[in-house]
Formats: structure tokens, sequence, C-alpha cells
């Protein structure tokens, strides 16, 4: 069975690699090629940097308050302190 799974997933893998190779060379060939695409790189990678940054307050948010206990159900039965 691991090795089943071992093998679909370097198929998967080499699949994955024919594909972006095959997405690189067909997104050359449209207009003036991967050239035309340098004036919006900075608002690209600005975007992947803000989009990682919210993702990472999110989780660091959502962990903090499962270690703190805000996250456990509130019992009215139980006596408070």
């Amino acid at each position: 069975m691991n090795k089943l799974v071992a093998v679909l997933f370097v198929i998967g893998l080499a699949g994955m690699a024919a594909f972006a190779v095959f997405a690189v060379r067909a997104g050359g060939a449209f207009g003036g090629g991967w050239g035309d695409l340098r004036p919006i790189m900075p608002f690209v990678i600005g975007g992947l940097v803000v989009v990682g940054g919210l993702t990472g307050v999110l989780m660091w948010l959502a962990f903090y308050s499962s270690r703190k206990g805000y996250d456990d159900p509130f019992d009215l039965d139980e006596p408070q302190d």
C-alpha cells in the first residue's frame, strides 16, 4: 500500500512539473512574452507579501486564542471563582 501511495505521489508530482513547464513555455508565446509582465511585478510581489503577512497574523491569532483558553466553551452550571 505504501509503495502505491509513493508511486502515485511521484506520478502526480511529475504531472505538476510537466504542467508548470507547459505553462511557462505557453505564457512566453502570448503578446510580448514575459517582458510585458515587468511593469506589474511590484504589485504582484506586494500582493503576495500582504497576503502572506495576513495569513501569518490570522494563524497567530487563532493559536494565541486557543492557547489562552478563549476558545473553551462557557459552562453556565460551573461556579465562577
